[in-house]
């Protein structure tokens, strides 16, 4: 949603929408996740109280993929011919009319292999969250690894295979969807 909200905006005819929007992809786009996990993982519970370490993880995890999801929307919408935003505009449609009923159901069929690629490195993304003590698969390995160090070598395919199970199904989730929203032209 925070991607969608962002795309909104860098795509809005107003500027300080579209600033805001654009300084958040600049920043976010390009601050390293472990960086970013740092400043939230340490100050956030600074900010918000006393916060568990998955609620930071997930929000460093949120903000961080909003960006790149912002990008790849904003590219979607790109790709939507001018001429349909101006049909909509003709008929008294307003920008936010347009955006959502003409502009983002298109722009949404034309970026699911993007999307899918962002959701499969969000996916990977999570073992970031292991450096940080929550309780992800990858932190879950490194501890039966010191408990049961003989069977390191199955454990480790084991998470490798489970990695691999999350990606095809993200995968064959965003064929499917391609699919279906595949216009004949």
């Amino acid at each position: 949603m925070l991607g969608t909200l962002l795309a909104t905006m860098r795509v809005s005819p107003v500027g300080v929408l579209r600033g805001f929007g654009t300084a958040y992809v600049n920043i976010f786009r390009n601050i390293p996740l472990v960086v970013l996990f740092i400043i939230i993982v340490t100050g956030g519970p600074q900010v918000a109280g006393r916060t568990d370490f998955t609620t930071l993880a997930v929000v460093a995890l949120s903000v961080y993929t909003a960006a790149f999801i912002c990008e790849a929307l904003r590219a979607g919408v790109n790709t939507v011919p001018t001429g349909q935003a101006e049909a909509a505009r003709s008929i008294g449609m307003g920008f936010t009319q347009t955006l959502s009923l003409v502009v983002l159901p298109q722009a949404f069929r034309a970026v699911i292999p993007p999307l899918a690629s962002v959701y499969i490195a969000l996916a990977k993304n999570t073992s970031v969250a292991a450096a940080f003590g929550v309780a992800e698969l990858t932190y879950r390995m490194k501890s039966l690894n010191e408990r049961f160090p003989a069977e390191i070598t199955t454990r480790f395919f084991g998470i490798v295979l489970f990695y691999v199970l999350i990606v095809a199904v993200i995968s064959g989730v965003a064929q499917v969807l391609e699919r279906r929203g595949a216009v004949s032209r």
